[in-house]
């Protein structure tokens, strides 16, 4: 599993006082960060080689400014192309939204999925829940 902490910013507040609704998938996108790195080690945009298919996010309760959230990301699949990929959010040791998506391994230049590598392959396996 990957951990990172975030400090809500009063800029991600909405009218009723809470981390806003769209926030929350910015959070997990940081999250997969460490998933990235196994695709692509320094991050770069001209061999980027993962596409978001699918995202879902469950709001299980508010989200509050002032009080800092864990995000926990794991793998709960690792297919030949594709991954899915389990986010929560914790605050206050209180789980407060949850979510998974889809991620493909792909080949911009053929403009379709790819194989994973083997060794990345092998190294998802160890974050799988």
């Amino acid at each position: 599993m990957f951990t990172y902490q975030v400090e809500p910013r009063f800029s991600e507040t909405d009218a009723l006082g809470h981390i806003n609704n769209t926030v929350v998938p910015v959070w997990f996108e940081q999250g997969r960060t460490p998933i990235f790195q196994l695709f692509n080690p320094d991050l770069s945009l001209n061999k980027w080689n993962l596409i978001l298919k699918k995202m879902d996010v469950d709001f299980v309760a508010q989200i509050y400014l002032y009080s800092p959230v864990e995000i926990r990301t794991s793998l709960s699949a690792v297919g030949n192309t594709s991954m899915t990929i389990h986010q929560e959010v914790w605050q206050k040791e209180k789980l407060v939204a949850q979510g998974d998506c889809v991620m493909v391994h792909f080949d911009y230049e053929q403009q379709s999925k790819a194989p994973i590598p083997e060794q990345v392959k092998e190294a998802l396996l160890q974050h799988l829940a």
